[in-house]
């Protein structure tokens, strides 16, 4: 990700979530099941830590009868995003969850565990404790790149007025480092903000 999520998991609020496990009886990835099979046996840590916590459900329908909210909320989100193929999605639940919705590893938790939710962008279950604080995450790092895009035209304009050819390759620099970051959240659709 880009400079902006930097510090992203240090300032998470860790109380706003309310212990639910509604994030851990129904999630998915934006990996295939496949692909993730793959790359954990070729090594990948983020696929075998995964794998080994979550396993998938045989369908989407039977993912809904554990919680249709869950799994409607995530593919009207994808479809909005323009991001849902159903064959591409496999539903997965926590094999440690309880039925008190406390983590029977929860001292031993992976990594994975303790950073969800691990981007702005995450897609949590309805009422969600970290709901709005996603959101303004996702308006504060939207601010941020509207406000780079306003200084790329700056730097546009500051090139077309400037004819030393080092001062030219300087704006240039800048200018793809602002691009660079820009396009870094080009799946969440900065091109559009």
């Amino acid at each position: 990700m880009g400079n902006y999520e930097e510090n992203y998991l240090a300032k998470r609020p860790q109380h706003l979530c309310q212990m639910c496990g509604k994030c851990c009886r129904v999630v998915t990835t934006s990996i295939p099941y496949k692909k993730l099979v793959e790359m954990s046996k070729k090594g990948d840590k983020g696929a075998k830590d995964f794998l080994s916590l979550f396993v998938p459900y045989e369908s989407i329908e039977a993912a809904r009868k554990v919680d249709a909210g869950i799994v409607d909320n995530i593919i009207n989100r994808l479809i909005d995003d323009g991001n849902y193929r159903e064959d591409d999605i496999t539903f997965y639940g926590c094999k440690y969850l309880q039925d008190n919705n406390l983590c029977s590893r929860y001292d031993t938790r992976l990594d994975l565990c303790k950073h969800c939710p691990s981007s702005p962008w995450s897609i949590v279950p309805p009422g969600c404790g970290f709901e709005g604080w996603l959101f303004w995450k996702r308006e504060e790092i939207k601010q941020k790149i509207r406000h780079s895009k306003e200084e790329l035209l700056e730097l546009k304009l500051l090139r077309m007025r400037t004819k030393d050819e080092e001062t030219q390759k300087r704006i240039a620099s800048v200018e793809n480092k602002i691009m660079k970051n820009i396009e870094a959240y080009k799946k969440y659709g900065s091109e559009n903000w």
